[in-house]
């Protein structure tokens, strides 16, 4: 069985981020940037699956600017066997990276895509969820445990009330949750293996999608800044407070 792998390149997560003065984004300037955290789960897990046996090939997926080459050689140097690349300068939406994926999975055909069950820039949590839709196939959200049983693949999902267990036939699309493994470290020599193995570069153009965006940012701000704490004497005072400045009872 194939894995297919979606991996996106983002602001790494130890980075405190800054917005632009004009309030139209991130700034990403000579920032580093690293794997989306709950992608390098998803890898780890199609590695996991290729060492029992249940996958033969990974191959990951990243679509964006050039240097998502870097993004795709750690994905492989965690164990992905070629990498494909989707360069686009645009500002690629979920939908959009949900069709050059389905286009993908048209021409490469796996048993099974995992990914990440969103991405820390954006947290839209959908790409997954589109992507199983445009392709028909049954899907499992919020992973943390996932076993392949010949054609099928039981995956168990965290809820509100505990544990849900649900049974897919393949192939299927499965978005990963933190508590699915630990990603292992990636070694100096894998990291060199990762430079030697292939990988391809398309266009949208090529894939024959459209990826002009559907969304329009209007407008990106900092939260505000949380104010100080104030000890009340009784608690008659924190009533009044709470009821004329906070206006919450």
């Amino acid at each position: 069985m194939k894995v297919l792998v979606p991996v996106k390149r983002v602001v790494d997560y130890n980075v405190k981020v800054r917005v632009k003065s004009d309030h139209t984004g991130v700034d990403i300037a000579n920032v580093k940037m690293s794997m989306n955290p709950f992608d390098e789960i998803a890898v780890e897990e199609a590695v996991r699956l290729k060492e029992k046996g249940a996958a033969a090939e990974i191959v990951a997926v990243s679509c964006g600017v050039a240097q998502c080459q870097e993004t795709l050689r750690t994905a492989m140097a965690i164990g992905a066997d070629r990498g494909i690349l989707v360069q686009s300068d645009a500002e690629l939406q979920p939908l959009a990276v949900a069709k050059l994926l389905k286009a993908l999975v048209d021409k490469e055909q796996p048993g099974l895509v995992v990914l990440g069950k969103q991405a820390i820039d954006d947290d839209a949590n959908q790409t997954g969820q589109m992507l199983a839709a445009l392709l028909d196939w049954p899907q499992a959200t919020n992973a943390s445990r996932v076993e392949v049983q010949g054609d099928r693949v039981q995956v168990t999902r965290e809820v509100d009330g505990g544990l849900e267990t649900l049974s897919l036939a393949l192939p299927a699309v499965i978005t990963t949750d933190l508590r699915l493994n630990e990603p292992r470290y990636v070694t100096l020599p894998n990291i060199m293996k990762a430079k030697k193995k292939p990988l391809d570069t398309v266009t949208p153009e090529s894939l024959g999608v459209d990826v002009a965006p559907r969304l329009k940012t209007l407008k990106v701000a900092e939260p505000p800044s949380r104010a100080a704490g104030v000890i009340v004497p009784d608690v008659a005072t924190l009533v009044d407070k709470l009821k004329n400045e906070a206006k919450v009872v």
